[in-house]
């Protein structure tokens, strides 16, 4: 029988911290019960305490989701753990994550604090936690920096104190593998009673490692590895969830195995890609469009001969049907409701009915319909904005000066504007703010082809700045300004009204 290790998915809590990539409720849930579905064992759904969104999240998370365990984070004080032991309260299972830094760094520049104070208030808070919830979980951050001598003198004390899981995090992705494994064998060697908790690695991506990483530490005895769906998280992310599972199933001589259900990997992908605009990089492990490509003449001969020439993992055991229903100008609505269902997305029936029509018109414009395709055509009907463009009209050309005629819908009621500009995307923007007269600042701004092709469609990634905030926008379309333009549009609506 296979060592069993649980999964705890992050992508909620870590994942969304990446700037731009904020989910609300609604979507929130809508992930949660893809994760549910992919069998991952613990759901961090969010730190309550840092807004009332949170809270609200991990509220109606914990309403939704059945049985694996729902987690909220805290850091170690008392109305982080109150505040969060209450979001927590319609949970079948409920677990409170709750910790402090431990490095030297930490210790002294962010707590100011001394070694001794840092176990008192570590062991404080996991007490307080324990009186709420059983099941406790203690991070140690920037463990990874944490001598190994002082981590298990901290961990030996919230384990005496009570805790059932104690995550070791690699905070700033700083450990080589063998170094992380010695972390954790340490652990296991010299705390009493570690083999009555679990312990978790938590690593990031800083240096390329965080997988390397997580498996060395479980080899090293951790049975939980933190995770998130594409590797998403703050500054280079964090480990990906498909990469771990895969890496086990592919060394069944490990003997470790998760109880994820592979074949909605490639589907819960991308979901999280669409639902948080952030696209998965062509050459990224197991779900990249390019993880089972193969150009190469001598690579394409191997694989026709042998799959197993040149590929380690079938597709179909990530969930790639290479049978699956192609997607044309003919297809009909059930076809579209199934392929989204396939994906993990599920419309309303008024909102598949807009996605349908909008199906069509871009199949009259491209021959193929990729799976990014479709799930764009799907979130673009999720919500309705206050504002909405109705029509775009450039002139541009080399030699002439780009002139831009635009109509915006606001709360129903029509507004015209031209405007000239630098380029046609210039023009277009210029045309909005005739229009929303406020102080707005294009500060970022990236085009990314969905697959390729001229009759491709665009993602348009937009930051503006506005009243000192950043906002995010969003928008995909054949016409890249068109798409540029929607994007613009997008992150006005996120302006505060």
């Amino acid at each position: 029988m296979s060592d069993r290790l649980y999964i705890f998915d992050t992508t909620l809590r870590d994942g969304e911290q990446v700037p731009g990539c904020q989910l609300n409720t609604v979507e929130k849930i809508e992930v949660a019960k893809a994760l549910e579905e992919l069998g991952v064992d613990v759901i961090e759904a969010g730190f309550p305490v840092s807004s009332p969104g949170d809270f609200k999240s991990v509220e109606e998370i914990s309403k939704a989701v059945t049985w694996p365990t729902i987690c909220a984070l805290t850091r170690a004080v008392e109305n982080d753990i109150r505040v969060a032991a209450d979001a927590l309260k319609y949970a079948k299972h409920k677990r409170i994550h709750t910790g402090i830094g431990t490095s030297d760094s930490h210790i002294r520049y962010k707590f100011n604090s001394t070694r001794e104070e840092i176990i008192e208030r570590a062991v404080r808070a996991v007490k307080y936690a324990k009186s709420f919830v059983e099941d406790v979980q203690f991070y140690a951050e920037d463990a990874g920096r944490t001598d190994n001598e002082y981590l298990a003198r901290v961990v030996q004390a919230v384990v005496n104190a009570g805790a059932t899981v104690i995550n070791i995090p690699d905070t700033t992705g700083y450990c080589l593998p063998w170094e992380f494994e010695q972390k954790i064998r340490y652990l296991m060697e010299h705390v009493d009673g570690i083999h009555n908790v679990r312990i978790a690695t938590h690593c990031h991506n800083d240096l390329g490692m965080a997988t390397a990483n997580t498996i060395s530490g479980i080899l090293g005895g951790a049975r939980q590895a933190e995770v998130t769906i594409n590797g998403i998280g703050e500054r280079a992310g964090n480990t990906s969830l498909e990469e771990v599972v895969m890496a086990l199933r592919s060394h069944k001589e490990l003997n470790i195995d998760t109880n994820i259900n592979a074949t909605k990997i490639t589907g819960i992908s991308r979901l999280v890609s669409s639902l948080m605009n952030m696209p998965v990089q062509p050459n990224k492990a197991i779900v990249g469009r390019n993880a089972f490509a193969h150009s190469s003449g001598i690579h394409q001969d191997g694989v026709l001969k042998n799959r197993e020439s040149y590929e380690i993992i079938d597709p179909k055991d990530v969930g790639i049907d290479e049978n699956s229903i192609v997607l044309t100008a003919r297809s009909g609505r059930a076809a579209l409701k199934h392929r989204l269902h396939v994906l993990g997305c599920d419309l309303e029936k008024e909102a598949l009915d807009k996605a349908y029509e909008a199906f069509l018109k871009l199949a009259d414009r491209k021959k193929e319909i990729t799976d990014d395709d479709v799930l764009m055509l799907a979130g673009a009907h999720r919500e309705q904005h206050r504002i909405k463009l109705d029509y775009l009209q450039v002139t541009s050309g080399v030699g002439l000066r780009s002139v831009a005629s635009i109509g915006l819908l606001i709360a129903g009621e029509r507004f015209e504007a031209c405007a000239s500009g630098n380029g046609p995307v210039d023009a277009a923007i210029n045309a909005i703010k005739v229009i929303i007269r406020r102080q707005m600042l294009v500060k970022e701004f990236l085009i990314q082809a969905i697959n390729k092709g001229s009759n491709d469609i665009g993602k348009v990634h937009m930051t503006v700045e506005y009243d000192g905030q950043h906002y995010y926008g969003f928008s995909a379309n054949t016409d890249i300004i068109a798409a540029s333009a929607e994007a613009f549009i997008d992150a006005i609506n996120k302006f505060p009204q």
